[in-house]
């Protein structure tokens, strides 16, 4: 579609011309280098994740992952766990594979039955402690190169912000949208971790800038790039099954509604791009049962063969986990079935203030200019995964709504380089924007390296009492813990960790006793936010019926950003528990 031009008003013979705007005098220098400029902003940011890898230990999910992706590539099976496709996986097991890590155990318990309600608990136990074993077989190695595997989903997801941007609105705005998504700590920490939602968050927007691509020039060899995008998306997390019909029917919606296009022309048009559809639905088909080493098995549900078996088995695992719910922490309620305002908070307290208004500006440009599909395209993306998300009942964290940062961060870069390209004679507005833009990626480098756990000011003083599990605590800080307990010479300490750790097995990090949640020990106790949090569940009792003793008393210490530390001396001749 072709770009937007600005209309500005011709000056008068005698009226004095005003001085050329901000946006004016740098445009020329951004289009002759954007591409120069889109790299180094690119290798900055990696740089930035890569810092972290040393600063955290693994995350509660990483080692399922690894374990799942190293089974794939060493045994050429993918009998762990279905519920998330392999792609993500196997680039997290790629570095640690080449390492030569290999697994030791069974890939699955034959007496746990797959594709049944019951059986995720086991499973994930499997998949954890497999994940653990390939870990400690050199620890800080296998953990950096499992995380590096997902380091090109970022690069991918930096490049469809700045092709998209690029095409619809020129240089100067993709540099900027580049700029403020490659400075969102949301982005910076999960594409830092061996998980799955950096790589949706890539393979989904890219599906969608290639479906464009299609549908305004359908024919094989769009069409066979559509497919493959589609392909990675699926091969990445299921949630793109659900995300991606949204956006495209909320931006086919929003395009029928402000264009007004003839209902006379939808059936010609269905007619000239279906037999490319054909060929893209084709490569998809073929790049998903790649990702599953073109196995051909018994499908769960029927007597008989098809290709990709756990694909089907990933489905029906996916769709039950949805069912069941999820544990979910908001403001101080737990709750298995979600909350309806779960994301907009998660929106509201993780995103840097600067980032939001700016983007709240953008969504508020394109639908004021209705007559500019390209504009609103960006709020189409943004909206459909809202959408879809709010019908979910698996509410753990703003890493599943994590693609929503790519139309937020066009949308931004819009209002931001609009109010730098002002001509209206508002000379407040370029300093007020700059201010913004300012203040998102300061807040950004002044998060480093702990971007997990960002909050904004809205929520930073207690982020506790607003959320926990993978927005604050997803046990990143172990590693920490272990530095400080050296320090002060602890001989043992009360800690539930959230993610699994052999004790046997690590360095540095004195005995270990489970929490308990009534009565401190005498010494050393450290609670993991998540569990404080979260643990009352499992005692059936909500937050107000039963009190846990940290409530009532105030961290001493607090590690890194998630683990709250107390020493109690014991009381004399008291005997050791």
């Amino acid at each position: 579609m072709a770009r937007e031009k600005s209309k500005r008003p011709v000056p008068a013979v005698n009226e004095p011309i005003a001085a050329p705007s901000i946006a004016i005098r740098l445009t020329p220098f951004l289009e002759r280098h954007s591409l120069l400029l889109a790299i180094v902003l690119v290798a900055i940011a990696s740089a930035r994740i890569v810092a972290t890898y040393p600063v955290f230990s693994h995350t509660a999910d990483e080692p399922a992952h690894l374990a799942c992706g190293v089974e794939w590539l060493d045994r050429g099976t993918y009998l762990m766990e279905a519920q998330h496709p392999p792609l993500a996986r196997v680039f997290a097991g790629l570095g640690p594979f080449l390492l030569g890590r290999r697994l030791h155990g069974p890939a699955a318990d034959p007496s746990v039955p797959t594709g049944t309600e019951e059986d995720f608990g086991p499973r994930f136990r499997l998949m954890a402690l497999a994940g653990m074993d390939l870990l400690y077989q050199n620890y800080d190695a296998t953990l950096a190169a499992a995380r590096a595997g997902i380091l090109p989903f970022f690069w991918l997801a930096c490049a469809v912000v700045y092709l998209w941007a690029k095409r619809d609105f020129g240089a100067p705005v993709a540099l900027a949208a580049l700029l403020l998504f490659s400075s969102l700590p949301p982005v910076l920490a999960h594409a830092g971790l061996a998980t799955t939602d950096m790589a949706l968050t890539a393979t989904l927007g890219a599906a969608f800038l290639a479906g464009r691509v299609w549908i305004e020039r359908p024919n094989p060899r769009t069409a066979a790039l559509f497919g493959f995008c589609g392909a990675l998306a699926v091969a990445s997390k299921f949630s793109s099954l659900v995300y991606f019909p949204a956006v495209a029917a909320v931006a086919i919606v929003w395009y029928l509604a402000t264009t007004h296009f003839p209902a006379s022309r939808v059936g010609p048009a269905i007619r000239e791009r279906a037999p490319s559809l054909g060929i893209a639905v084709a490569v998809l088909a073929v790049v998903v049962w790649a990702a599953y080493r073109f196995s051909f098995g018994k499908a769960y549900f029927g007597n008989f063969r098809l290709p990709a078996p756990e694909f089907y088995l990933g489905l029906l695992e996916v769709t039950q986990h949805n069912a069941r719910g999820h544990l979910t922490y908001l403001l101080g309620q737990l709750s298995v079935d979600g909350f309806w305002y779960y994301y907009p908070v998660v929106l509201l307290v993780k995103t840097p203030l600067g980032f939001l208004v700016l983007a709240a500006a953008g969504a508020v440009i394109a639908v004021r200019r209705r007559q500019s599909f390209e504009s609103a395209l960006s709020l189409a993306f943004t909206a459909g995964i809202l959408l879809a998300a709010w019908f979910g009942r698996i509410n753990i964290g703003v890493r599943h709504i994590l693609p929503v940062y790519l139309g937020l961060s066009i949308l931004a870069a819009q209002a931001l380089w609009r109010a730098l390209d002002d001509s209206s004679g508002r000379k407040w507005l370029p300093p007020v924007a700059a201010v913004l833009a300012l203040w998102a990626i300061l807040a950004s480098g002044a998060s480093h390296p702990d971007y997990l756990p960002y909050f904004n000011e809205i929520a930073a003083s207690h982020p506790e009492n607003v959320l926990v599990d993978s927005d604050l605590d997803w046990g990143q800080d172990v590693k920490r813990l272990k530095t400080r307990l050296t320090e002060v010479g602890a001989k043992s300490v009360g800690f539930t960790p959230i993610a699994y750790l052999d004790p046997q097995r690590e360095r540095d990090l004195p005995p270990l006793a489970p929490n308990d949640p009534q009565t401190p020990y005498a010494g050393w106790n450290a609670v993991s936010l998540t569990q404080w949090k979260e643990d009352r569940f499992g005692l059936g009792m909500s937050q107000q019926e039963l009190r846990f003793w940290p409530d009532n008393v105030p961290p001493q210490q607090v590690v890194g950003k998630s683990i709250f530390l107390w020493y109690f001396p014991p009381a004399p001749n008291a005997p050791p528990r």
